[in-house]
């Protein structure tokens, strides 16, 4: 059991590394701080063939704002930890969400805007990905 989560969250770190590009530093770009996703589970649902069920933190410092970006065919929950973010999808008008408060995201949704309303303290989601098994759980918008 404890063999099969550690690879599970090496296999999920993988996918989110590939997706994410995130810099270790903003002193090494220059640029905003950017979100870090934490993989907790990743599991195949047994009664949904070709699905998988994947959770995993993500902290965002202090200023920190994500690229615009989609899930594919994922359908997405996020759940507010701490701190205050905001967030806007697709056409909808932008909305701060404080801790305890949740959203989901449609299949193909555009996350046009997410980010960290406070200069001074940290952000935390807990997010459920339910995508397509083997399908990055996170592309950016290609850089203008």
């Amino acid at each position: 059991m404890i063999r099969m989560r550690c690879a599970t969250v090496s296999l999920v770190a993988a996918v989110f590394a590939g997706t994410t590009g995130i810099p270790s530093s903003t002193a090494d770009t220059g640029s905003p701080p950017v979100e870090t996703l934490t993989p907790l589970i990743e599991q195949a649902l047994p009664d949904v063939p070709g699905k998988t069920f994947t959770s995993a933190v993500v902290e965002f410092p202090p200023g920190a704002r994500a690229t615009p970006h989609r899930h594919g065919d994922a359908f997405i929950y996020a759940y507010v930890l701490e701190g205050t973010v905001r967030s806007q999808v697709d056409d909808a008008p932008v909305r701060a969400y404080h801790q305890g408060e949740n959203w989901v995201e449609q299949p193909g949704a555009h996350h046009v805007l997410t980010e960290n309303t406070s200069p001074t303290e940290s952000a935390k989601l807990l997010v459920v990905f339910v995508s397509t098994t083997r399908d990055a759980l996170k592309v950016d918008d290609p850089q203008r």
